[in-house]
């Protein structure tokens, strides 16, 4: 044992120039402990009177040397206790270990004798620090009465003995356990930021079949900005969104809201995804271009059977197709969102009846041990047998990369499918379309050839004609406003009738509120009265398209 260096501690001593061997300390403890209690001490055995002026004079109070162990080990203010023998037996206790725990009978077993020993679970350590000869330490450990203690307990050389000695770590304690507890709420609030920002409920297209799954990293990790989204654009196209915030708690998560926010006030324009995409780069570096952001960026039009995408340094979708081939979207892609000076471009990739489409970010397949590229080669070989509806696919994916409940980063998955459809449910799903040549005769034709399609599709009567109507009108528009070539579509869903009309022209119209004495203007205002709903948009290569639904009697 070496009592010296607690010398400091102790009140009215001092330190010796030159110190004596600390190995000399241990005899005396031993001879100090040995004794059954109530033993009177010999007189080899009494503690030297204490040398210099008393203290409380102002001088020099006794010097450490002069002091016996039982005065070293009482003077201390961290509660100390002596054992000996193998079965641990309370040899010495000192007085701020009465204080912190009551007093303690000399003589019998620590685990009789001392409870709060087990409850701080130092008394399996006991044994070990006998056998071991090597201290062990137990840290910041509560107890029910209060406080924390790190607890260490030190062999004594050449004697079946063991040191116990407390350290209070209440106040550290309990300032750990307060900052734990900000982190915790800090991170509650970034995870219920993040959720609330998330659709509370994905949009179902005719067409498509969409689950999505959002798991937040571990309870180490900070909340990150990874989101997702799905927004219909009417004439049954499909926006699908997938982005990540590269940063942590809940400013990522704020600016991961306004940039979903952004997009879908962007999609109800109907651009192309370059440009949605050029519109974001710009708004992320005014929100915070610190934060840089990924994202892609893909519309579903069934009548293409194709996605259309741009990526802003995101990973690439995957498209398993029906016989369990796994396509990689390949570039176009830029760089990430805020960014700047770089114009984006569209791609494609197939997504015919059958197939299914996997969005997702880098916390499903970035690794710290081995390359990005490979975690995607992992999802694409996950996803080649990956059967079922979207909600398992996706399920199976989770579990497949390996991501648990401690995982250290946000995980989202979006998971598209486009069934293919086969007896009476393909039977609610056509198409028809006409070229609309030459002049005014082209508009009777297209009344006729509404007429004749939608009453083969067993429409009633009154849908047929607010459909016939709806054509008449937007083939009308087309011809007044558009210029070739042009051409009349028809659509029918489980849900929707859609009709639309293409031309060669690219000014979109708008609704304008024509005054009594006009003779023309009325005709998108008429659409918008008789349809659900009706938009425009322009087309790839130049020229529009003018749309309307009408919902279906369920």
């Amino acid at each position: 044992m070496n009592f010296t260096r607690w010398s400091a501690r102790l009140p009215g001593t001092q330190r010796r120039a030159a110190a004596r061997d600390d190995r000399s300390s241990v005899p005396a403890a031993r001879a100090e402990y040995a004794r059954p209690e109530g033993t009177p001490a010999q007189p080899d055995d009494a503690a030297p009177e204490p040398s210099g002026t008393d203290a409380a004079e102002g001088l020099p109070g006794p010097a450490l040397d002069d002091l016996s162990a039982r005065e070293i080990l009482g003077r201390l203010p961290a509660p100390v206790a002596l054992l000996h023998g193998p079965d641990h037996r309370v040899a010495y206790v000192n007085d701020a270990y009465e204080a912190a725990f009551g007093p303690r009978p000399t003589g019998v077993p620590a685990a009789e004798a001392m409870p709060e020993l087990d409850r701080l679970s130092v008394l399996p350590l006991l044994d070990q620090v006998l056998r071991s000869g090597t201290p062990r330490t137990v840290k910041s450990r509560r107890i029910t009465e209060g406080g924390s203690y790190t607890v260490t307990c030190t062999p004594i050389a050449g004697e079946d003995g063991v040191l116990v000695y407390a350290a209070d770590v209440t106040d550290h304690a309990e300032a750990a356990e307060r900052l734990r507890t900000s982190e915790r709420r800090h991170r509650e609030t970034a995870v219920t930021l993040q959720r609330s920002l998330l659709p509370q409920e994905l949009e179902q297209p005719d067409d498509l079949r969409i689950a999505a799954t959002y798991q937040p990293g571990g309870t180490d990790a900070a909340v990150g900005g990874d989101w997702y989204d799905v927004i219909t654009l009417g004439a049954g196209r499909t926006a699908l969104v997938i982005g990540d915030v590269m940063g942590r708690g809940v400013r990522a998560a704020a600016v991961m809201g306004q940039l979903r926010t952004a997009v879908r006030a962007y999609a109800r324009l109907d651009l192309p995804p370059h440009e949605v995409i050029q519109l974001l780069d710009v708004l992320a570096a005014e929100i915070d271009a610190s934060q840089i952001a990924t994202c892609v960026y893909a519309v579903h039009d069934p009548n293409e059977g194709q996605l259309v995408y741009a990526s802003a340094g995101h990973l690439p979708i995957l498209v398993r197709d029906e016989d369990g081939t796994v396509q990689r979207a390949a570039d176009p892609t830029g760089p990430p969102l805020g960014t700047g000076g770089w114009v984006h471009t569209s791609g494609t990739i197939a997504l015919p009846p059958g197939s299914t489409a996997v969005l997702y970010t880098d916390g499903l397949v970035e690794r710290r041990s081995e390359d990005i590229d490979e975690g995607v080669a992992s999802l694409a070989r996950a996803l080649e047998g990956a059967k079922g509806s979207p909600q398992v696919v996706c399920d199976r994916l989770i579990r497949s990369l390996g991501v648990t409940a401690e995982h250290d980063d946000d995980v989202a998955v979006l998971v598209v499918q486009h069934p293919a459809r086969t007896g009476a449910n393909a039977e609610l799903f056509h198409n028809a379309a006409l070229d609309l040549l030459g002049g005014i005769e082209a508009a009777p034709r297209a009344r006729a050839f509404a007429t004749g399609v939608l009453t083969s599709w067993r429409f009633p009567v009154e849908l047929r004609d607010l459909g016939v109507l709806a054509t008449s009108e937007l083939v009308a528009n087309s011809l007044q406003h558009g210029t070739p070539p042009m051409r009349l579509g028809l659509r029918r869903t489980d849900r929707r009738l859609i009709i639309e009309v293409t031309d060669g022209d690219d000014h979109l119209p708008r609704r304008r509120q024509a005054e009594p004495a006009d003779e023309a203007g009325r005709g998108i205002s008429i659409i918008a009265s008789i349809a659900t709903s009706w938009g425009s948009r322009r087309t790839p290569g130049g020229g529009k398209a003018v749309w309307c639904e009408f919902a279906l009697p369920q």
